[in-house]
């Protein structure tokens, strides 16, 4: 079974809430987009991550690949979820991850994959695997 297929509402709330909250911290002063995302790891641990921009643009960081990056510098190897909300003013539309997160995302995939959740709101949202995203995505048994 996945893992989006088992995610309780609660806690699909409590992650929604943990982005909402990183994205407050969002550096991005060019594009004036925020964007927060909350991983929550395989020891159950939340982790939160915000987009943190940069004049030479190609050295900016999207929110998902800073709060994984955060879990895995933290020890963590596997994650079950990642939720995701982002706009300029308010947020009002969904928002999925790039290519690059998706890949960052699906490189740390658990047993049972990642649920990517997308969210306007604690009620207005969307739940996929990342398979669904990323259809054939790269990974280490490419590299045998």
């Amino acid at each position: 079974m996945l893992y989006k297929d088992k995610i309780t509402k609660e806690l699909i709330s409590v992650l929604i809430k943990s982005a909402f909250s990183a994205r407050e911290k969002s550096y991005a002063p060019y594009s004036k987009f925020h964007v927060g995302a909350a991983v929550l790891a395989d020891d159950d641990k939340i982790y939160t991550g915000c987009n943190v921009e940069n004049a030479s643009y190609p050295a900016g960081s999207c929110a998902e690949t800073i709060a994984v990056n955060k879990a895995v510098s933290e020890g963590v190897r596997a994650i079950n979820a990642v939720a995701i909300v982002g706009g300029a003013d308010k947020v009002t539309d969904f928002i999925y991850p790039c290519g690059i997160c998706r890949q960052v995302i699906s490189e740390f995939k658990g047993s049972e994959g990642v649920a990517v959740i997308i969210a306007k709101s604690e009620e207005d949202y969307k739940v996929f695997d990342i398979s669904e995203l990323l259809p054939g995505a790269f990974s280490s048994d490419d590299m045998n």
